[in-house]
């Protein structure tokens, strides 16, 4: 079934189908709800909820959304059955609380609290039920995407290297690497198969729906006709970066090439979507500004007792931001004042410098949210890379290829590389974080970006990566 690209984010199929099937369970479970609260009724329904079609589709909405915002959707979830359904209660009571907003700001989907209470409790249990059935159903092969593999070398060889687990594999099986003569062989042999003589009759008499190409040295052994003979009859080829966007979501760096950047799709420049990113900024920014004041006041006064008065309660910090131009990110302050009285450094886990206040606002992330105001400003936007500092900056240009390129989109509160990669503290996390950043600077668009926020609250509330 493998995967379908919705405004350039790539969505597995079988999840996409579940979210549906969750969504007209918690449609469903509205209205029998209201047949349960009214005794089977439909006058005494019509009556009281006049407007409760709508409140299903909007009881639906929120509720499926919510489990989206704790990754119960994700290709790669790795949790277990108690996993699943701790996000699924913590996905209920905030749609729970996300519904009453909705009530309060939009009386008339209002559907009475002995509605809403049934339609929670049967939705929960329902959706309970089904989804410890679901993931063991799209490890089947017969959902995946059958791939062949062009290449057998270092190439081909980062498909398994870079996809190690199986919640890695859930979109796609190999049938084969086919051997077109690179020389040592780099990939599992018992999956080697030899040239075929005709490549699309090997594809049907092996049912392959996709062809990757992954060869170390394309000039002198790419299947150039057989491969057009593939594509004129309806089978998909895919080089190799464009299969781990889709399957991984991130770019292998050792396989990205100046070429890549020229003749690759993406990295599009949209004015009109710039605008409209800027007003969802700023739209958005006011909105967390208005929701998280007080939290924000609790936190300054923890701060300020915590250091009885003496220290300050923010910090301004240099950091490099869109074109490579620097500017001040406001943050709460989380470490004793002189924590780099020897110079800047990364931090670490169980970092002796950080406070015990700074403990726990690192750890739900409450330590960012004065860089609402950086948002507000224009210095940053909601979504996208995180600003790193300028020597460090200049340290891991020189080390990590192309992370210059990061700096062609304003950096984020929150960004990719943040909700698919944990915490990084080393030049190694680095590389790997720019290699989702890179994939973000190549695909944004304001349906990643709303993805990459609801992600983002199961990354605060769940403490995912926090140092």
């Amino acid at each position: 079934m493998g995967s379908i690209k919705i405004f350039g984010f790539y969505i597995r199929t079988p999840f996409l189908l579940f979210w549906m099937t969750e969504l007209f369970v918690c449609m469903g479970a509205v209205q029998l709800a209201a047949l349960i609260r009214f005794g089977g009724s439909s006058a005494s329904i019509d009556e009281t909820l006049p407007s409760l079609d709508l409140a299903t589709v909007v009881f639906g909405a929120v509720m499926t959304v919510s489990l989206v915002a704790f990754g119960l959707y994700q290709a790669h979830f790795r949790g277990g059955a108690l996993g699943v359904l701790m996000r699924i209660a913590l996905g209920f009571f905030a749609g729970s609380i996300a519904l009453m907003m909705v009530f309060y700001l939009f009386p008339e989907t209002y559907m009475g609290r002995g509605v809403t209470a049934i339609a929670i409790v049967v939705s929960f249990f329902t959706i309970g039920t089904i989804r410890p059935l679901f993931l063991p159903l799209v490890e089947q092969d017969t959902l995946k995407r059958r791939i062949t593999v062009i290449g057998t070398g270092k190439t081909a060889a980062t498909i398994f290297g870079r996809l190690r687990r199986r919640a890695d594999r859930r979109g796609f099986y190999v049938v084969h690497f086919l051997d077109f003569g690179e020389g040592e062989i780099l990939v599992d042999p018992e999956r080697v198969h030899e040239t075929p003589k005709s490549l699309y009759d090997y594809c049907v008499s092996n049912d392959v729906q996709e062809l990757v190409v992954a060869l170390d040295d394309r000039r002198s052994r790419l299947p150039g006709d057989q491969l057009i003979e593939c594509r004129l009859k309806g089978l998909k080829v895919v080089e190799i970066h464009g299969f781990f966007e889709r399957e991984a979501g991130f770019l292998p760096l050792e396989l990205v090439r100046p070429s890549w950047f020229i003749y690759a799709d993406g990295f599009r420049v949209n004015r009109a979507e710039e605008v409209l990113k800027r007003l969802t900024d700023i739209t958005a920014s006011l909105i967390l500004l208005f929701i998280s004041w007080p939290v924000m006041l609790i936190t300054a006064l923890a701060i300020k007792i915590e250091c009885r008065f003496n220290g300050p309660i923010f910090y301004t910090q240099d950091r490099v931001g869109f074109a490579g131009k620097n500017f001040g990110v406001i943050k709460f302050r989380s470490m004793q004042v002189d924590a780099e009285k020897h110079g800047a450094q990364w931090a670490t886990q169980n970092d002796a410098r950080v406070t015990r206040v700074g403990e726990v606002i690192r750890m739900m992330r409450i330590d960012e949210l004065p860089q609402i105001l950086n948002v507000l400003r224009g210095d940053m936007s909601l979504v996208g890379p995180r600003p790193e500092r300028p020597n460090f900056v200049e340290e891991l240009i020189t080390k990590v290829p192309y992370y210059a390129e990061r700096h062609q989109v304003k950096p984020g509160l929150t960004g990719w590389a943040q909700v698919s990669y944990p915490y990084g503290a080393s030049d190694e996390d680095a590389r790997k974080k720019h290699e989702f950043d890179l994939y973000y600077v190549k695909n944004h668009t304001l349906f990643l970006d709303i993805f990459i926020m609801l992600q983002t609250v199961e990354v605060v509330l769940l403490g995912k990566g926090a140092r």
